[in-house]
């Protein structure tokens, strides 16, 4: 493997020089940088980005943990955070938690031994003071964790639109499929807030809540065939997510029930599956990419010194398409 040294002899020029390309740094003639890079070229020369790190007082480098990379939300989060940061310089470190306290400890341990310039979290599950105590800009996603800055979008405003549209709707009888409660996310005030709408508008409903694994798309199966064998007057769901509200779809068409026209069904996200999916489901839309080029943008501006805003709270809308 090609050193430093190689490069400077082939070249014929000194390693202080090599150096001073690699981290633009002093007067270089544009020859001699040519030069430089060709040679690099030339015998495959990979920098130590480690070592380059050091110098700079910079990586480029931005860590995202998230609970589970394959779902669709977390998934286009990604793609939007990977986006925003490759438009600003910086390579994306991804990291799947799968809620396991220990993966994330040891994520956010190599996260510090690569010098990253910061960290966005979509997962939390160690203590407040693991993530206060980081030496690295942080950002949250959709949590918030003591005074440290988050994203989120307007989970308030979308239980009650959801709400809203059932009783617009002419529902009597509606069920809202949630996450676990006792997760402490933002998320929650989706719950909230449609409950209390619900209640002010009279109509009666019911909230069941997954397990703390809310990934877990086999209890989703059991928990909708329970709901919907159990009670045949149910006439509108709201599902916190557009997966779960696939799932209502799936066994509404197995029990047959028909959509629109016996049942009415909400998710949230607007992720892809929504329009794939038939009847296309009715959903609350979070603007997704701009919450990912967000997150950069705070991770960006602690590191610069900037003055920033905790609470990033971004309006969502109700898109409706053919489940309601």
């Amino acid at each position: 493997m090609a050193t430093i040294n190689d490069v400077a002899e082939r070249a014929g020029v000194s390693v202080t020089t090599v150096s001073r390309v690699l981290n633009n740094r002093g007067y270089i003639s544009e020859k001699t940088r040519k030069l430089v890079y060709d040679t690099m070229e030339e015998l495959n020369y990979q920098p130590n980005e480690i070592a380059r790190s050091l110098l700079r007082k910079q990586s480029n480098l931005i860590g995202l943990i998230v609970p589970n990379v394959a779902h669709p939300f977390f998934a286009e989060l990604a793609s939007a955070i990977e986006f925003y940061a490759y438009e600003q310089g910086c390579k994306l470190l991804l990291c799947n938690s799968q809620l396991d306290p220990k993966k994330e400890r040891e994520y956010i341990d190599m996260m510090k031994r690569h010098r990253v310039d910061g960290i966005i979290m979509g997962s939390h599950t160690l203590e407040v003071e693991e993530y206060t105590q980081l030496n690295s800009p942080v950002v949250t996603i959709d949590r918030k964790i003591a005074d440290l800055p988050y994203v989120a979008s307007d989970n308030e405003l979308g239980g009650r639109l959801a709400a809203e549209l059932l009783i617009a709707k002419g529902c009597k009888k509606v069920a809202h499929l949630c996450g676990h409660l006792e997760l402490d996310l933002l998320a929650n005030l989706r719950t909230t807030s449609f409950e209390h709408t619900m209640r002010e508008h009279g109509v009666e409903f019911m909230t069941l809540q997954t397990s703390m694994d809310v990934f877990d798309q086999h209890q989703y199966e059991t928990m909708i065939s329970d709901l919907l064998s159990r009670h045949h007057d149910i006439d509108g769901i709201f599902a916190t997510s557009d997966i779960i509200a696939a799932f209502v779809i799936k066994w509404c068409h197995k029990l047959g029930r028909k959509i629109p026209r016996d049942i009415k069904i909400i998710g949230y996200d607007d992720v892809n599956i929504t329009s794939w999916v038939s009847p296309s489901i009715t959903t609350i839309k979070q603007p997704i990419t701009d919450m990912g080029r967000m997150a950069v943008e705070l991770v960006r501006k602690q590191m610069d010194g900037e003055r920033i805003e905790q609470q990033n709270k971004l309006r969502v809308q109700l898109v409706e398409r053919e489940t309601t």
